[in-house]
């Protein structure tokens, strides 16, 4: 049997399976479809035509609109049906047809997405993907396959994320951006293929960063890009100089760790 509290409201036209967890003041609307292995958190809101399925818990006071498939089976094609999960954080929102899917066995069998999310139409986070929070997703973005995005990124209408690519905090992606590589905290990328064009200042600027913190970070970047070194000779080298700037040692850590990918440049993947 269901778990449904008493303040919840779901519709007579919708579909809640036996084994699903309904907490206080969800509203499931017309048409919905809750799948059994599904946990909805308080103040969930299924508006029409929603339809959350696998094992999926959903954090308190998501909103999910019309035509959303969020806990959809991985498309990938080595996936055999096992049981694998999506856990998703508080106060997200997912528009019109926007569609999340749970991880695959091969790669311990979790997609993970954090809180105060927003996700716009036709959006997509596939298998194996980690979102941080307060990330915002325009309209038709696509993110493959264990892709990792951390808080407070913003990805521009259209972009595509290469497969176990790595998106830093705070980083901004241009509309229609090809992302085939890493890209650095607080860095700006746009085109295709995508090149590194500076920093989101005014991301900064709006998260309270001040201006002789943005200052350090601009000259840290010149020096990691522009060096007579490898990028990641460059950044090493610099460590000490900017012991003190959390922003730069954001910047460095990301650049020193390890990854599937390489790191995004303002000339990486240009012909000539």
């Amino acid at each position: 049997m269901s778990t449904i509290a008493a303040t919840a409201s779901i519709h007579s036209m919708a579909v809640v399976e036996d084994g699903a967890v309904i907490g206080e003041n969800v509203k499931v609307g017309p048409f919905c479809h809750v799948g059994p292995k599904v946990v909805l958190g308080d103040n969930v809101e299924l508006l029409t035509h929603a339809v959350v399925s696998g094992q999926t818990t959903i954090g308190k006071g998501c909103r999910i609109f019309p035509m959303a498939v969020i806990g959809g089976d991985p498309q990938s094609v080595h996936h055999g049906g096992e049981e694998t999960t999506l856990t998703v954080g508080d106060n997200c929102t997912f528009r019109e047809g926007v569609t999340v899917n749970t991880g695959t066995a091969d790669f311990g069998g979790r997609t993970i997405v954090g809180n105060n999310n927003l996700f716009l139409a036709n959006s997509h986070v596939a298998h194996d993907c980690r979102v941080g929070n307060n990330v915002i997703m325009s309209n038709n973005v696509m993110l493959a396959g264990h892709v990792t995005i951390e808080d407070r990124v913003i990805l521009g209408g259209g972009c595509a994320v290469h497969q176990f690519t790595r998106v830093g905090r705070q980083a901004f992606v241009g509309g229609l951006s090809a992302v085939s590589y890493d890209v650095i905290p607080y860095g700006m990328l746009n085109g295709n293929p995508g090149l590194l064009s500076g920093l989101n200042v005014v991301g900064m600027t709006r998260a309270g960063v001040d201006r002789a913190t943005i200052h350090a970070v601009r000259r840290a970047y010149k020096a990691i890009f522009e060096g007579d070194g490898s990028i990641r000779d460059n950044a090493a080298a610099i460590r000490e100089e900017y012991a003190d700037c959390e922003q730069v040692i954001q910047i460095l850590d990301f650049i020193a760790a390890e990854s599937d990918r390489a790191l995004s440049s303002p000339t990486r993947g240009q012909k000539g």
